[in-house]
């Protein structure tokens, strides 16, 4: 299946995501965890646009699997039911087993929220383990030097 969203010329991949009913809470306000989810959609959608497939990397003989490690959210404003949100999602330069994340959820102009993504690559038997040469080399060209700030919108 094609990966959705995509990248644009600045590296950053572009989700658009709706706001359901079930994403919120009894005010109609999207529930905090729910932001998760949205940020879990634009990073798994942004390895398959690249190539990456989780479901191959578990089928292989050397399963692989990529794990959160580290998360830090900023909640900046409120997303509401029925708003149409789009996820961007950056790559930083690796470091060893751990991918440099930075994401954003935004309603037009506005950023929602902000999250700072470590997630780590792990073998079949939980370990860390430095993403294969061939996965690496697939990803580069989409990495934002380290010191760079967000594109602007």
């Amino acid at each position: 299946m094609p990966a959705s969203g995509s990248f644009g010329p600045d590296r950053i991949h572009r989700l658009p995501v709706r706001v359901y009913y079930e994403d919120t809470d009894f005010s109609g306000i999207v529930y905090h965890a729910r932001y998760l989810h949205f940020f879990e959609r634009g990073r798994t959608e942004s390895l398959r646009a690249i190539g990456i497939h989780h479901s191959e990397l578990a089928a292989a003989d050397e399963p692989l699997a990529f794990a959160v490690r580290r998360m830090n959210v900023e909640f900046e404003k409120a997303a509401r039911v029925d708003d149409v949100l789009v996820v961007e999602t950056l790559y930083r330069p690796q470091k060893g087993a751990r991918l440099m994340i930075d994401q954003r959820i935004r309603r037009g102009p506005e950023t929602i929220a902000g999250a700072q993504v470590q997630a780590v690559c792990i073998d079949g038997t939980g370990r860390a383990k430095r993403p294969p040469r061939s996965m690496a080399e697939r990803w580069a060209s989409f990495v934002l030097p380290a010191d760079a700030d967000w594109p602007s919108v």
